[in-house]
């Protein structure tokens, strides 16, 4: 749902529909034929509508407060040299901020000072690469902070800001795919075209043709119309899909596109990194391993201290390095290299008796080629290790690091191999260190892994390749982005599970995409799903939401479609014929209220997670347009029947109304099944309400009553 509509807009959203208008033109044309009993149609949408509103309201309320949580917000320096947080509507002109990796700028800037800041302003320039900004460059909104830290001062904010058009232009996230409704605004759209023209003809024949006054012609064209309009199948399909984002807002998942709920029911291939997921995001240094046994261990420490606690923005393996090391400062750092993803090192550069020194500290295989030191760094990552190479030039030191599996992952890998999920790891570590992680933690086939710098550029080769792997090691955010969309080229519905600047390009083309709240600003606002909690378990509970609300609408699809279907058919049909339309709105309404209305809400809130197969339209159809059939050529037999046999208006009326009924619970019985108690009693409760309605009430929905049928037919 979009949570920036005001109330005055979720109203209107509601009342002011192409179906409320035609119902409101059909509730005017009873009015104008007398037959008052007829306008009970009128209820259901009434009631409809306030349904809504009171749903998406409740609802509404519920998302506003969770968007806190996730909403923009600045460093704004403040004027006794604090830092403070503000939303972004807050800041003015002149206003000093900070800004850090994973920030995404909402203002434009001048940069007062940098660390070593990079910006990607691919949504703006289209270029992927990194742009390195220094003292003076301007930053603009839009960007992405992708490395370094820096003081910069608001030049342009709001509608003044000079991207603030292009990137709404540029901006390329794809949405959440939802062939659901695609499908349901299809055949609003096409029924929509048909409804005016069959409702004109349709009376022209009623009026001439069938040889009724103008009272019945209009009771029948009514009938014809409304029995087209699947305007409780919009309704359901919006209530699910709001309750849906209420009920995951419960689960500590914030939906940003309503869309997502379907997407995330389909997927079948999971993408996500190691950390937060299999590990706890916690690292712990193990061990030093010093290159050069007689080097200056004591000169090694210092510079591992130093460069520990050079850089204020800090990530999992700073905060690990920070935990071993005490503060230092005692060197002389004249240059500053923060962690990229993309070059998967930090460094510093200190002048030592007059000498600059630079040290690197990173990924092994980024910074050296010593096959010695790499051979070493392998048999550590072979048993699970994370490992960091500190360089001066060449290798002196080793830091092997351990990752902390969560608790719960065992049982999270399980639940998605149960639910047909296949999961994949997209990690920037060492394939074998992710693989053992992988393998430790229960994730099926995590032996199976490659180096992703290994992997093909070609999206033909890379389709063929993705299928032998599991785990993918030393992932670029390119790379991941690529290999989202090798999956989804290969027909696969794919989620994407990241909360840094580098899942970012992933996230964008996922077909969901989900985020975690804890994660950069860049990646948030890019997800289609926010979890509140940034615990990856509880896509568990948000899986199965999803899969309910998908199948139960899926389900009661069949029932809506069923109805617009045989009216079309039967219009098309009773126009052909020359003959009086079969029911009246008070029949329709009848059938309707018990074999679709009721059914329908009870069926939408079941508690079930049911794998959901692509190809909407086709499962609703498999069952919706054979019963139509069956109905239409069932009325068209009734009424050859009469035209031979002569067997009077009402007794016509009743068994054409005895046809819709069975036919109408016929197809509530198939979408029941597998039968449960809660369904049975259902299809009991509704059929004995239809039955004792026409017992009861047969001169009201203009039927006979049985035993005089029965003397008729008989007769």
């Amino acid at each position: 749902m979009d949570a920036a509509k005001s109330k005055w807009e979720i109203v209107a959203s509601h009342v002011f529909t192409y179906f409320n208008f035609l119902n409101l033109i059909l509730f005017g044309l009873i009015v104008i034929s007398g037959k008052y009993k007829n306008m009970l149609f009128m209820g259901i949408v009434v009631s409809n509508a306030l349904i809504g509103i009171v749903q998406e309201c409740k609802v509404k309320k519920l998302v506003d407060k969770l968007s806190v949580i996730t909403a923009t917000k600045a460093k704004r320096l403040s004027e006794d040299g604090g830092i403070e947080e503000v939303a972004i509507g807050e800041l003015k002109v002149g206003d000093v901020i900070r800004v850090s990796t994973g920030d995404q700028l909402a203002v434009d800037c001048e940069t007062m000072a940098s660390q070593g800041l990079e910006v990607n302003e691919s949504l703006l320039t289209g270029e992927s690469l990194a742009v390195l900004k220094k003292k003076g460059d301007q930053l603009y909104s839009g960007s992405n902070v992708t490395a370094g830290t820096a003081t910069a001062r608001v030049i342009h904010v709001g509608e003044d800001n000079y991207a603030t058009q292009l990137v709404k232009k540029a901006k390329t996230k794809r949405r959440a795919t939802s062939e659901m409704q695609i499908a349901i605004k299809r055949i609003i759209k096409y029924v929509g075209y048909a409804i005016m023209p069959i409702g004109i003809v349709l009376y022209y024949i009623q009026r001439t043709v069938g040889g009724n006054d103008i009272s019945d012609s209009i009771v029948n064209t009514v009938a014809g119309v409304l029995g087209m309009i699947p305007e409780g199948l919009v309704l359901l399909t919006s209530i699910s899909f709001i309750l849906g984002v209420g009920r995951l807002a419960k689960k500590n998942a914030l939906v940003q596109e309503m869309e997502a709920i379907e997407a995330l029911a389909r997927v079948d291939v999971l993408c996500l990194d190691k950390t937060g997921t299999i590990t706890t995001g916690e690292l712990k240094v193990e061990q030093i391993f010093f290159v050069d046994g007689a080097a200056d261990q004591k000169k090694t420490e210092r510079v591992l201290q130093n460069i520990s606690y050079a850089f204020e923005e800090t990530n999992a393996t700073s905060d690990a390095l920070r935990r071993y090391f005490k503060k230092a400062d005692d060197m002389e750092i004249v240059d500053r290299i923060p962690f990229s993803s993309k070059r998967k090192y930090m460094g510093i550069a200190v002048r030592e008796e007059g000498a600059e020194i630079s040290y690197r500290l990173g990924a092994p295989e980024y910074l050296t080629d010593d096959r010695a030191v790499l051979s070493r760094a392998e048999r550590f990552a072979a048993e699970g290790m994370r490992v960091l190479l500190l360089t001066a030039q060449k290798p002196v030191a080793l830091i092997v690091l351990s990752d902390v599996i969560k608790e719960d992952a065992p049982e999270t890998f399980r639940f998605f191999r149960e639910k047909d999920v296949d999961i994949r790891i997209l990690s920037g570590d060492n394939p074998l260190t992710v693989s053992i992680i992988g393998s430790r933690a229960g994730l099926p086939g995590a032996e199976r892994y490659v180096d992703a710098r290994e992997l093909p550029e070609d999206m033909e080769e890379l389709r063929k390749a993705i299928g032998d792997y599991t785990v993918f090691g030393r992932v670029s955010p390119e790379k991941k982005q690529m290999i989202v969309k090798a999956f989804e080229a290969e027909n696969r519905v794919t989620g994407m599970v990241g909360d840094g600047v580098n899942d970012v390009l992933a996230l964008k083309d996922a077909d969901c995409g989900i985020a975690m709240a804890s994660g950069s600003d860049a990646a948030k606002q890019t997800a289609h799903i926010v979890l509140l909690d940034s615990d990856f378990s509880s896509m568990k509970d948000i899986v199965k939401e999803g899969r309910t609300i998908i199948s139960n609408i899926e389900r009661v699809s069949v029932l809506y479609l069923t109805k617009t279907l045989y009216s079309i058919m039967l219009c098309v049909l009773f126009i052909i014929m020359g003959e009086s339309y079969p029911f009246i709105p008070i029949q329709l309404s009848l059938i309707g209220g018990t074999a679709i209305g009721l059914p329908s809400f009870v069926l939408a809130f079941e508690r079930h997670e049911d794998t959901i197969p692509r190809g909407f339209l086709r499962n609703v159809l498999r069952i919706s347009l054979p019963a139509a059939v069956i109905l239409t050529a069932s009325l068209a037999v009734i009424t050859v029947l009469d035209m031979i046999f002569h067997l009077g208006e009402i007794a016509v009326s009743t068994l054409n109304l005895l046809a819709g009924g069975i036919v109408s619970f016929g197809v509530l019985i198939a979408v029941c099944i597998p039968m449960s108690r809660l369904r049975f009693a259902l299809c009991v409760v509704v059929v004995s309400m239809f039955s004792a309605a026409l017992l009861l009430f047969p001169h009201f929905f203009g039927v006979a009553p049985i035993v005089e049928l029965v003397l008729t037919l008989v007769s």
